[in-house]
């Protein structure tokens, strides 16, 4: 198993009889090594040998997610308990499934019945208390005046409309007419506009009261708890009754029948109490009895769940297989590992065994000119950093795997830009508990960016502790520096120099053993230490890189013997790399090693400008200037080089073939893929034209993007700047500034401040600002010199994935 290229793959056939084509694919599903090709492409799914099957699978796994639906309203789980694996009978299973299903029904129709029936029982309770209630006061009203106006002898009064004395004076016992009510329950939110709506639809001929539920209510016909209120509307007239009752229904308002008999309310209040608990009663044994049903099913609801999935994929397989002439076997081709070949033909023999088959299935290796599928045998660790190369593009079959190095560069850069070792330590503790708990929460179901966090935990592990070393080089906790491992090497010479970084400091004791000097962050405004540290080591991590991106271009090519690639790709590439950018590095590492004061800058501009010039105080070497000669000779030459040989030595190599009056040459990856587009058409003409504009591209891009990537690589220095600027501000205009005060309340807020603004900007923010550009730096600056990324991955068809889904 080897990550750096990709498991050797092969393209196998397997002939398999009917009989026993269920448990051959069965057990290569539990084996998980072969990716099978469909070749019955040219077949709709309803056109297939085995889809009844899968419509029979298909329809008991659609009854086992009712039944889960179920199992998650009632609150009941199913059992996770390690069960005996015992026979199962799909047959005797699908009617159990059929049986279970029916009766859940019927169970949810009847309860949705009797819970309709109680919460219309509710609300016409509700209705009678409310309503009840106003016809009670405005009697009792109407009562008072009548005795007032009998004791003044003014004429008697009908008691036939009472509420009418809430709102009208006394007329003419002639005159009355008699008034129609309708009584009901409509939502409070809609209250008012439902009582606007039926004034301005009567002309105000209408007399409406409402009264509030002080709880809310289920509805009957949506089944939500909703806030009402109980509504009586008096009315005069068939029209107004017409439009009342349109606009109730409008509105949703349920309407319930009423009488102003004050013992038939009485009467109607105690049946209707009665005829609740009995339903109350009835619900609740229906819900005990679902709930046992339910349970049941739950005992046994993972296994069957894993069953049907198993079966329909199985059946799915099969259905990709093409049936012979003679209609006795199936014929299945695939790519598998060459190491699990004896693997598979074990699970073939134990197949044919198992089903009685006189014949056993019949296994060979095929030879194919098809680029086969990429698979890298990763594990919990490693996957997280291949998915991040896979995310540009999954490498070609037995390319180079960038995974590999990504696995340390990654971290790297990224702790180069975040170095600060107490933000590395808050990295560590929330990695730490994503990988602690990680059996537990690797069973749950997460959120979108939690589950991407909890997915990345070892690379945000990997990240912290890079983050906590490059933190202690640069010497920041917070931006606060430390005296570590000793005391530091310099020392004031007089009180003038308390504030400072650089005048006024002698060396007074042994050189600071490791990382930055802490003196060196006395003040802000006076860095240029460690900022011309940061600059100038992103410009060496970024030439080390892209070097090592040009030195696996020369592995991909030396691996696939492409000779014209390692000749006229790796060498000039390497050449004039190293002639301009590997000279800066160099003369960086002089400049430190010998505490030169020459300007590099200076070098590096009139290398180009006046190449002839004496440097004067800028030579750090003897013969310098005969040296950046050379090196500027090789760079102009090595561009010519890359563009120039390689288009007219395959238009050779094409001529050769076409002659076929040679000793073959050495296969090159430009030929073959030639060969691969024009097999097919026969012997087509060379495009001398697309070859020379090709290979001119890839020149341009790669000079221009050898200035410009070295270039990009200075966001190394610009983040880890940014994030050491921010931290600072945060600490001392936020932490130092609440303590200056004396105050305890004003300390603490200060803190709280202090901990939200580090955890959401320097712990949130910056970290995914870090992160997204230490993968731009892979991406485009290290994996465009030698990843092609264009090939596909490896899909078994294994039932672990059946497994996940299940859990």
């Amino acid at each position: 198993m080897d990550l750096f290229r990709s498991e050797a793959m092969q393209l196998v056939q397997l002939i398999i009889p009917i009989e026993s084509a269920h448990h051959t694919v069965s057990y290569i599903g539990d084996l998980g090594h072969v990716q099978f090709k469909d070749l019955n492409a040219d077949k709709s799914p309803f056109q297939r040998t085995y889809a009844a099957q899968i419509k029979k699978f298909g329809e008991m796994a659609r009854k086992l997610r009712f039944f889960k639906e179920q199992m998650e309203k009632a609150g009941v789980t199913p059992s996770t308990k390690p069960m005996t694996q015992t026979e199962i009978d799909v047959d005797d299973l699908e009617v159990k499934l059929g049986e279970f299903e029916a009766e859940l029904v019927e169970m949810n129709t009847n309860n949705e019945k009797l819970q309709r029936s109680y919460n219309e029982l509710v609300e016409y309770k509700l209705v009678l208390n409310k309503a009840g209630g106003f016809f009670s006061s405005a009697f009792s009203s109407a009562t008072a005046q009548q005795k007032e106006i009998e004791s003044q002898q003014t004429g008697e009064e009908s008691l036939d409309t009472p509420l009418l004395q809430d709102r009208e004076i006394s007329i003419e016992s002639s005159k009355q007419v008699k008034l129609g009510f309708i009584t009901g329950l409509v939502s409070k939110e809609k209250s008012m506009l439902f009582e606007r709506i039926i004034f301005r639809a009567t002309r105000g001929n209408v007399y409406t009261r409402q009264a509030a539920v002080e709880e809310p209510v289920i509805d009957p016909v949506s089944g939500e708890k909703v806030e009402k209120n109980v509504f009586v509307v008096f009315y005069s007239g068939e029209k107004a009754k017409t439009k009342i009752l349109k606009i109730c229904e409008a509105f949703g308002a349920n309407r319930y029948s009423f009488t102003e008999d004050f013992g038939k309310q009485v009467q109607m209040i105690s049946e209707v109490s009665g005829r609740l608990a009995e339903l109350r009663t009835a619900i609740d044994a229906g819900l005990l009895q679902k709930s046992k049903l339910l349970q049941t099913i739950g005992d046994q609801f993972v296994q069957w769940n894993t069953l049907a999935r198993k079966e329909k994929s199985i059946y799915h397989m099969m259905n990709m297989l093409s049936l012979d002439v003679t209609k006795k076997c199936l014929v299945a081709e695939g790519w598998s590992p060459v190491f699990a070949t004896n693997l598979i033909q074990d699970a073939l023999q134990r197949a044919a065994f198992d089903s009685n088959s006189q014949v056993g299935t019949i296994f060979q290796v095929l030879h194919t000119s098809e680029s086969p599928p990429t698979y890298f045998h990763t594990n919990k660790f490693t996957s997280a950093f291949q998915d991040i190369v896979d995310a540009y593009g999954v490498a070609k079959y037995q390319e180079a795997n960038p995974g590999v190095y990504t696995i340390v560069t990654f971290p790297f850069l990224f702790a180069v830009m975040f170095g600060d070792w107490g933000h590395g330590i808050c990295l560590l503790l929330a990695a730490l508990v994503f990988i602690i708990r990680e059996k537990k929460l690797s069973g749950q179901k997460l959120g979108d960016i939690t589950e991407m966090t909890f997915g990345g935990r070892y690379v945000i592990l990997m990240m912290a502790l890079f983050s906590i070393y490059t933190g202690i080089i640069y010497n920041e906790f917070f931006s606060v520096p430390f005296e570590l491992f000793a005391p530091s090497a310099y020392a004031c010479r007089d009180l003038s120099c308390r504030d400072a970084t650089t005048v006024g400091l002698i060396k007074a004791r042994p050189t600071y053993p490791f990382g930055v000097d802490p003196v060196w962050h006395g003040s802000r405004s006076e860095l240029p230490f460690l900022n011309s540290l940061k600059m100038k080591m992103s410009i060496l991590i970024g030439v080390t890189q892209m070097n090592l991106g040009i030195i696996l271009s020369y592995f991909n090519a030396a691996y696939f013997r492409n000779s014209l690639n390692v000749w006229f790709q790796f060498i000039p590439q390497i050449i004039f790399l190293n002639s301009l950018f590997g000279y800066l590095s160099l003369l960086i590492i002089l400049k430190w090693c010998t505490g030169s004061q020459a300007d590099l800058y200076h070098v590096m501009i009139y290398m180009f400008l006046s190449p002839t010039d004496e440097l004067g105080e800028n030579q750090l070497f003897p013969r310098q200037k005969t040296v950046q000669l050379v090196l500027l000779l090789l760079a102009l030459v090595s561009v010519p080089w890359m563009l120039l040989p390689k288009p007219f030595l395959l238009k050779m190599q094409h001529q050769a073939r076409q002659g076929e009056s040679y000793m073959p040459l050495q296969s090159t990856e430009e030929s073959l893929q030639l060969e691969a587009n024009h097999d097919s058409h026969g012997h087509e003409e060379f495009e001398f034209s697309e070859v020379f504009v090709h290979q001119m591209i890839h020149t341009i891009e790669f000079v221009l993007g050898a200035v410009s990537n070295t270039a990009s690589y200075l966001r190394l220095w610009a983040l880890s700047l940014a994030h050491s600027e921010l931290s600072s501000v945060f600490y001392e205009k936020v932490l130092l500034l609440a303590w200056g005060y004396n105050n305890i309340i004003i300390l603490a807020v200060g803190a709280i401040v202090f901990i939200f603004v580090t955890v959401g900007v320097l712990l949130v923010m910056e970290t995914l600002s870090a992160f997204l550009h230490a993968l731009r730096l892979h991406w485009v600056e290290f994996q465009n010199k030698f990843y092609e990324g264009d090939g596909y991955k490896f899909y078994p068809f294994s039932f672990a994935s059946v497994n996940d889904e299940v859990e």
